[in-house]
C-alpha cells in the first residue's frame, strides 16, 4: 500500500487529541467482536443514532469480560512506515501530502481517512440519493470526552453518531489487535479498521442504525449492523486507488493482493468466536454481538467484489 506522494491531505478532517487529559470513561472493549463502540469490532460506544440508549456500553462489557477486562486501545499500527503507534510528533502540521503519509504513521491515518471520504461523498448519492458529510476522527490517549460519553483507551475504536465523530486511540493495532489478537497488522489493516468506522457514519447516514432492536446472538441486529460495516469497507477497498484528493489526485498508488489479504486477517482476528476462543477457549454464538471470523471476511470480501450498497444488505439476508 503506497499513497500518492503529490497528493495533497486535508488535516482538517483528523483532531489530534493526544496527550489531552479527560476523567471517566465508558471502559469496554472497542472495534472488534466487543471490542468497539460502533467499531471495527462492535457497535461499542455507538449511543443514539436511533439505536437507542448505551448499545454501545453493552458491547463493551461483554467484550471486556470476554477479553479478562483487559484493555485493548485503539487506533492502527503496526510499525513501520505508515504504521499507527509509531507517530513522528504531536501535532499534525507534518501532514501535507502522500509522501508525509509513506513516512509517517499519523499523516497515513489523515491520508487513509481522506480516501474513505472521499470516496462516500461521491458513491452516497449515486448509490442511495443521500447526502455524505464529512466525519471528522478524532486521535486520543487515554481517554476523551465525547458525545457519547467520556471513552477510554479500553473502548477501541468506535463511531459516535450523537457528535457523528470517529475515535481512535492509535496504540490500539499494537496493543490489542496484534498483540491480543495476534492479527498481523500493517498499513492496509488499519484503513480497514477506519473504514469500517466510517461504515457506521454512513450507516448513520442511511438511517440503518434505527434497525438495531436485538443486541446479542448470532443473528441479531447488533451482528447484522457489524457485518454491514464490514462490506462498506470492503466497497471502498474495491474503488480505493479511484479516490482522489481536491486537486483531482488519485491519493492512492496501488494496492496488492497481500494488503487485501492483511484487511481479511485483522476482519478474522477480531470476529466473536476467534476472540471467545482466544479468551475462554469456549465459543457461545448466543452473546455474539459483530458475527464470526468467516463472517467478517464474508461481507467484507462481498463490498470488494460487488461494490454495491445494495449488495451489502445483510439485514435482508437468509444467511450471514
Amino acid at each position: 500500500m503506497r499513497f500518492n506522494p503529490r497528493a495533497r491531505l486535508d488535516r482538517s478532517q483528523v483532531e489530534n487529541r493526544r496527550g489531552q487529559r479527560s476523567g471517566g470513561g465508558l471502559g469496554g472493549g472497542g472495534f472488534g467482536g466487543g471490542l468497539g463502540g460502533g467499531s471495527f469490532g462492535g457497535t461499542g460506544l455507538r449511543v443514539g443514532g436511533g439505536v437507542g440508549g448505551l448499545i454501545v456500553l453493552v458491547i463493551v462489557l461483554l467484550l471486556q469480560s470476554q477479553l479478562g477486562g483487559s484493555g485493548g486501545t485503539s487506533g492502527s499500527g503496526a510499525g513501520g512506515p505508515g504504521a499507527a503507534g509509531t507517530t513522528t510528533g504531536t501535532s499534525l502540521q507534518q501532514c501535507r501530502s502522500g509522501a508525509d503519509a509513506n513516512r509517517d504513521s499519523d499523516c497515513a491515518l489523515v491520508a487513509d481517512v481522506n480516501s474513505i471520504q472521499s470516496f462516500w461523498t461521491k458513491a452516497l448519492p449515486q448509490q442511495a440519493g443521500v447526502r455524505y458529510t464529512i466525519a471528522r476522527t478524532e486521535l486520543f490517549s487515554g481517554s476523551t470526552p465525547t458525545g457519547c460519553g467520556t471513552a477510554s483507551t479500553d473502548v477501541g475504536p468506535f463511531y459516535c453518531p450523537a457528535d457523528k465523530h470517529v475515535y481512535l486511540d492509535t496504540t490500539f493495532f499494537r496493543d490489542m489487535l496484534q498483540g491480543q489478537l495476534g492479527a498481523k497488522g500493517g498499513p492496509f489493516s488499519q484503513a480497514y479498521v477506519l473504514a469500517h468506522e466510517y461504515g457506521h457514519h454512513v450507516q448513520d447516514l442511511l438511517g440503518t442504525m434505527d434497525r438495531v432492536r436485538s443486541r446479542q446472538g448470532s443473528s441479531s441486529d447488533s451482528v447484522r449492523l457489524e457485518l454491514q460495516a464490514d462490506c462498506y469497507a470492503g466497497i471502498w477497498t474495491k474503488y480505493a486507488t479511484t479516490t482522489d484528493d481536491r486537486t483531482g489526485l488519485r491519493f492512492l498508488s496501488g494496492l496488492t493482493q497481500q494488503d487485501v489479504n492483511r484487511a481479511l486477517d485483522a476482519a478474522a482476528a477480531v470476529g466473536d468466536d476467534r476472540i471467545q476462543r482466544r479468551s475462554s477457549g469456549h465459543v457461545d454464538p448466543e452473546t455474539w454481538t459483530h458475527g464470526s471470523a468467516a463472517e467478517r471476511m464474508r461481507w467484507f470480501t462481498t463490498g470488494r467484489r460487488a461494490g454495491t450498497l445494495r449488495a451489502c444488505d445483510t439485514f435482508s439476508a437468509a444467511k450471514l
